[in-house]
């Protein structure tokens, strides 16, 4: 059985060619599983509002603090997952 972390990237990679692109919400999901899987909780300033596409990314992102990484992949192994179906 492949390792989390291998699964987690050939999922990132499929994300790359799904069939049809997500809609908003889903792909802000996608963005915050991504971020949490890869570096944890989110850090730095939150943007200001005039960046509204980095605000509500890094709302998206902020709303997984807690999540351990390695649930945070599944998560996202799990949307893609869905995705590509």
């Amino acid at each position: 059985m492949e390792s989390l972390q291998a699964q987690f990237e050939a999922a990132a990679a499929a994300a790359m060619n799904l069939p049809n692109r997500p809609d908003n919400e889903t792909m802000l999901k996608l963005y915050a599983l991504y971020k949490q899987g890869k570096v944890g909780d989110a850090s730095g300033n939150r943007p200001g509002m005039f960046d509204m596409v980095g605000r509500a990314k890094y709302d998206a992102w902020a709303a997984l603090r807690g999540m351990s990484p390695e649930s945070a992949m599944q998560a996202y192994i799990d949307l893609v997952s869905s995705l590509n179906s």
